[in-house]
């Protein structure tokens, strides 16, 4: 019984906190009527720090209501199923890593390294270079990413891991991996939703693979050291 009121309780704080990361900032997406959010950052945190079950009932109940609450309600049944669906599978495998140990903690570094740097040279440079258009609020603004950039991005990537792995700690790089694979399954899973639910097609629906991918490094970037930070005054992996 007291399990269960634990789990109610936790619950319901990060699905709070998903919600309030969620509609804190956006920044609107034209060409699918969705927007960049800082979801993510709670959604992982939630995961990472109190499981599957909590990362996956936060993340998509928080993340739902802050779409109805921003008047993007068609959104919401899809970022119900997506979102839980990450959050499940991000506080699955951290789980699962956290058995495993240190030698696949630092193993994955190298995994987590290899794949963002294909993302960038196989999808970013050859897709997202190149002009783009955001819109803030009720303004237009025009930018021109030139190719260099997503290798700026990429490098600086690849610094953070290596100061994670070698002078933070190493079990962080395994639950990276962990949040990109969940991440990857938003991305995707968005594709498919605005590209065939929400009928916007293949082609408008690909312009909003890089916002999600940005919501994705954002959160990897900011929920490491935020469950980092909460695990040291705890004393113990998880909030449970």
């Amino acid at each position: 019984m007291l399990k269960r009121v634990k789990l109610l309780v936790l619950t319901s704080i990060f699905t709070a906190l998903v919600f309030a990361a969620t509609v804190c900032f956006t920044v609107y997406t034209p060409a699918t009527k969705g927007y960049f959010n800082l979801g993510e950052t709670m959604v992982y945190t939630a995961a990472l720090l109190a499981g599957p079950w909590v990362g996956a009932l936060a993340g998509g109940v928080g993340s739902a209501l802050a779409d109805v609450f921003l008047g993007f309600g068609y959104y919401a049944p899809g970022t119900l199923v997506i979102k839980g669906i990450e959050g499940f599978i991000v506080g699955y495998l951290s789980s699962v890593a956290r058995r495993l140990g240190r030698r696949f903690w630092s193993s994955t570094l190298l995994v987590l390294a290899a794949l963002s740097t294909l993302l960038v040279v196989l999808v970013c440079i050859p897709y997202y270079s190149g002009v783009t258009e955001l819109v803030l609020g009720s303004h237009k603004v025009v930018l021109y990413i030139p190719w260099f950039v997503w290798v700026l991005v990429l490098v600086l990537f690849l610094c953070f891991l290596t100061y994670i792995g070698f002078k933070v700690d190493p079990r962080s790089g395994a639950e990276g991996l962990c949040v990109v694979v969940g991440g990857c399954c938003m991305v995707l899973g968005y594709f498919l939703y605005e590209a065939y639910v929400l009928g916007f097609g293949v082609y408008y629906a690909a312009f909003e693979v890089p916002v999600n991918i940005g919501q994705l490094t954002v959160g990897l970037i900011v929920s490491l050291p935020v469950v980092r930070s909460v695990r040291s005054v705890l004393g113990r992996d998880t909030v449970w």
